[in-house]
């Protein structure tokens, strides 16, 4: 199966997560299916929010891109990346009920973000995807959650993938019911320094509300066990799609 892998990375993202509270706006810890399936819409061309129509559940570049399977694999260390607090002014006139109109507004981002992102080419969509990104084309700029994170998309190439049954280790971030962690391996398998990230994740929309629909992922270098599912080589990494 052809698979179209690229790097995508940038100075700065933020991935807002709907449950904020009066002080700070969080962000999640890697970009999410959603955020990509809305950075492809960008690179495509696709309508979004703003053109919707009462009538759709979704807007467009959801509506035709839902279905592609892509895995997301995290070029993190210890699966995680830095984070900082940024600190900015919203002064529009209108961002506040405070004299002046001012608004101090303080959000969460990740630092020097960067994921190796492969597409299944199983569909007329995902390879339409795959011919912009390889011939450095887009309609839109993508960014990382927000139009302040310009995307870097780098050494896009379509690669040959091969089916496993079964994988001691992913790459990947996967769902959590995916597989189990071995703890009890002989030194987690001999892994030098192991790590786990877990974090629920958005996996998609919510066809009457379109909000965020949530699901644990995992991202780990330990040894596991009881791998469901298809499991892909690519370029010597194990993933899975979804």
């Amino acid at each position: 199966m052809d698979i179209l892998k690229f790097t995508l990375s940038g100075k700065q993202a933020m991935f807002k997560k709907p449950d904020v509270n009066s002080v700070h706006y969080y962000t999640y810890g890697h970009i999410h299916k959603p955020a990509l399936t809305g950075l492809f819409g960008a690179v495509l061309g696709y309508a979004g929010y703003s053109q919707m129509d009462k009538s759709q559940p979704y807007p467009e570049y959801y509506q035709k891109l839902e279905s592609i399977q892509v895995s997301i694999l995290p070029n993190a260390d210890k699966g995680y990346f830095a984070k900082k607090i940024v600190s900015f002014n919203n002064s529009v006139g209108y961002a506040s009920r405070e004299q002046g109109g001012n608004l101090i507004v303080k959000e969460q981002w990740l630092e020097e973000p960067s994921w190796d992102i492969c597409v299944l080419l199983d569909c007329e969509e995902a390879k339409k995807l795959a011919e912009y990104v390889t011939e450095r084309k887009c309609v839109y700029i993508p960014y990382l959650g927000k139009n302040d994170h310009a995307a870097d998309i780098t050494h896009a190439a379509i690669v040959e993938g091969h089916k496993k049954e079964q994988a001691s280790s992913l790459d990947c971030l996967f769902p959590k019911q995916k597989a189990q962690i071995d703890f009890d391996a002989d030194l987690f398998g001999g892994v030098e320094n192991p790590f786990k990230y877990e974090e629920a994740l958005p996996i998609g929309l919510n066809e009457h509300t379109n909000q965020y629909i949530l699901e644990k992922f995992v991202f780990t270098n330990m040894t596991l066990t009881q791998t469901e599912g298809t499991v892909w080589d690519v370029d010597g990494k194990q993933a899975v799609f979804y």
